[in-house]
C-alpha cells in the first residue's frame, strides 16, 4: 500500500492554472498533489552570442526554491552568492527538455526564458517545472502568432515530464516525497505528447533493478505523460 493510498499507476491530482502572473507572455501554477511550481515565460528579441545570426531561437530556462518550500528553512542560494549545483543541473534539464519540442527555426531569432519557482516541495519538483514550463511556453508562443510575429507554431509537441520508481518492491508512478525518500530505485521521465522519449534519469538507491522492471517503469511513466499531456492542451486551448 502506498502511503497516499493511491494505486500503483495513479498520479496524484494534477492542476494548471494559467495566466497567474501580470506580466509574463505565459505563466501557470501547476499543481502536482502537494508540490506546486510556478513557471513564467519571458520573450527576449536576442538570442545568446553563440548562436547569433544563425535564424535560430532559443529556450532556456532557471529554477529555484523558495525557503519555505521544504519542511525546514532553506537558505537562499543569492546569499551563498552561488547557484547550487542541483539546481544547476534541475536548470539545465529543463531548458533542453523543452527546447526538445521546438522548432528553433519556426521560432526565429529570439529567446524564451523560462522561469520555475517551486512554492512547495513533495517530491517530483522537476518533473512539475518541465511539465508546467511547457504550458507557459506554449501561451508565450501563442501571443508571438497571434501577433503575426510568428507564422508557423514552433511547438512541434508537447513536452511533459513524470518520476516513477519502485516503493517497497513495486512499481508506482509519480512518487511524492514520503515515497521518493524511500524508493529503491528512483527515475525521471521526460516524454513528448507522441511518446517520444527526451531524457530518462534512473537510479538504484539500495536496491538494482532489472530490464523487466525498467520496462514496467516506462510504461507508467508513459500512462503518466499522456495524463499530463491531456491537461496542458486543455490549459493552453484558445
Amino acid at each position: 500500500m502506498r502511503p497516499s493510498g493511491r494505486d500503483l499507476s495513479e498520479m496524484r491530482a494534477v492542476s494548471i492554472e494559467t495566466g497567474v502572473t501580470k506580466h509574463a507572455e505565459g505563466s501557470c501554477m501547476i499543481r502536482v498533489g502537494d508540490t506546486h511550481v510556478l513557471c513564467t515565460a519571458t520573450i527576449e528579441e536576442r538570442v545568446p552570442p553563440f548562436i547569433k545570426g544563425s535564424g535560430l531561437g532559443w529556450v532556456t530556462a532557471e529554477y529555484g526554491m523558495l525557503p519555505r518550500s521544504t519542511t525546514s528553512r532553506m537558505r537562499r542560494e543569492a546569499s551563498a552568492g552561488k547557484q547550487g549545483g542541483r539546481t544547476v543541473e534541475i536548470q539545465r534539464l529543463i531548458g533542453r527538455a523543452l527546447r526538445a519540442g521546438v522548432d528553433r527555426v519556426a521560432l526565429g531569432e529570439r529567446q524564451i526564458t523560462i522561469d520555475c519557482d517551486v512554492i512547495q516541495a513533495d517530491g517530483g519538483t522537476r518533473c512539475a517545472s518541465i511539465t508546467g514550463g511547457w504550458v507557459a511556453l506554449k501561451l508565450a508562443v501563442n501571443k508571438l502568432m497571434k501577433t503575426g510575429v510568428v507564422i508557423t507554431d514552433p511547438l512541434v509537441d508537447p513536452v511533459a515530464a513524470v518520476s516513477c520508481g519502485i516503493y517497497a518492491g513495486q512499481p508506482v508512478l509519480d512518487l511524492d516525497y514520503p515515497e521518493d525518500s524511500e524508493a529503491g530505485v528512483d527515475g525521471n521521465f521526460i516524454l513528448t505528447g507522441s511518446g517520444r522519449l527526451i531524457e530518462v534519469q534512473m537510479s538504484a538507491e539500495g536496491a538494482t533493478f532489472s530490464r523487466d522492471e525498467m520496462t514496467q517503469l516506462l510504461d507508467l511513466a508513459d500512462k503518466g505523460v499522456q495524463e499530463l499531456v491531456a491537461l496542458q492542451k486543455e490549459a493552453t486551448r484558445a
